[in-house]
């Protein structure tokens, strides 16, 4: 009966974000959007016509045009296969840092959270200790050890972006071990690693998703900030934030330069964090964005 019950919450949620998707315009296109871009970027090196490090300095700084359908960059290199081929390094940034965080933040969560006692303690005092921590700082540290680039950006955003994570499932972790079947597989003697696995951790995987969405727009935001900043990625590598970087130097000359990159940044920042909305119906079944009568 309570694998029936079981089933049956987890029909409804379903349902309940199949109803979020139909009737949220913009969840439908933040849902497409990506879907898209994700395409767009998987598929992109197969086009042998786009070259993004193809120099033409004869054609420099041109405008849009039937050839080069966003313009040319400051070296003559077609600009829309730059921010293409961009778009494919601050995807694998936010991918790769969000994996690194959800793995950090869940593990120290998912620990502290079913241990209690001086566990908890020390590992809630680690996590106040990174929070304390101004990135920035870190960037500079990272910069200095490791050569920049995208190994560095991917550790910088990983490893300080966890701690968010590590006391939201800290939370849902002391809910789900005071849970009947989770009380009897520990008086039966199952292990403590086993009762995490199959027990406790099922119970919080919907907010690791929800934190899954959110942790990637993050990661894409603070990639773009640093590289905007000369701190992230590095020529002749492009991404989003360094093309904003790169046409800072001529907003007046090639405003499209900022336009593009600057536009697909908001958009897929802002569709994650709509994603994000929507799977919170999955996580808390009473939040709608549209009642069902």
């Amino acid at each position: 009966m309570k694998t029936k019950d079981v089933k049956k919450t987890r029909n409804r949620r379903l349902e309940n974000v199949i109803y979020e998707f139909k009737h949220n315009r913009q969840a439908m296109f933040a849902a497409i959007y990506l879907i898209l871009v994700i395409l767009v970027s998987l598929f992109v090196v197969f086009v042998k016509d786009l070259d993004p490090d193809a120099i033409d300095v004869m054609n420099k700084l041109q405008g849009p045009s039937a050839e080069h359908w966003f313009g040319t960059d400051n070296m003559g290199r077609d600009y829309f296969a730059r921010v293409l081929y961009g778009g494919r390094v601050s995807l694998l940034v936010g991918v790769l840092a969000m994996l690194t965080s959800i793995v950090l933040g869940v593990t120290v969560g998912t620990v502290s959270g079913y241990f209690g006692g001086l566990v908890d303690n020390i590992l809630m005092r680690i996590v106040d200790v990174f929070q304390s921590i101004p990135w920035i700082i870190m960037v500079t540290v990272v910069g200095i050890v490791f050569k920049k680039g995208l190994f560095s950006i991917i550790i910088v955003i990983g490893l300080f972006s966890w701690m968010e994570i590590a006391r939201l499932v800290r939370s849902e972790v002391l809910t789900s071990k005071e849970r009947e079947y989770v009380q009897y597989a520990r008086f039966i003697g199952v292990r403590s690693l086993a009762v995490m696995l199959r027990h406790v951790l099922p119970a919080v995987f919907p907010t690791i998703i929800t934190a899954a969405t959110a942790a990637i727009a993050s990661a894409i935001m603070t990639e773009s900030s640093l590289s905007f900043l000369g701190l992230g990625i590095q020529q002749p590598m492009s991404s989003w934030g360094s093309l904003l970087q790169q046409a800072q130097q001529y907003l007046q000359t090639a405003p499209y330069m900022a336009m593009l990159p600057g536009a697909l940044i908001i958009l897929t920042v802002y569709s994650f964090n709509k994603l994000g909305d929507v799977l919170r119906v999955f996580v808390e079944p009473r939040v709608q964005a549209g009642e069902k009568e």
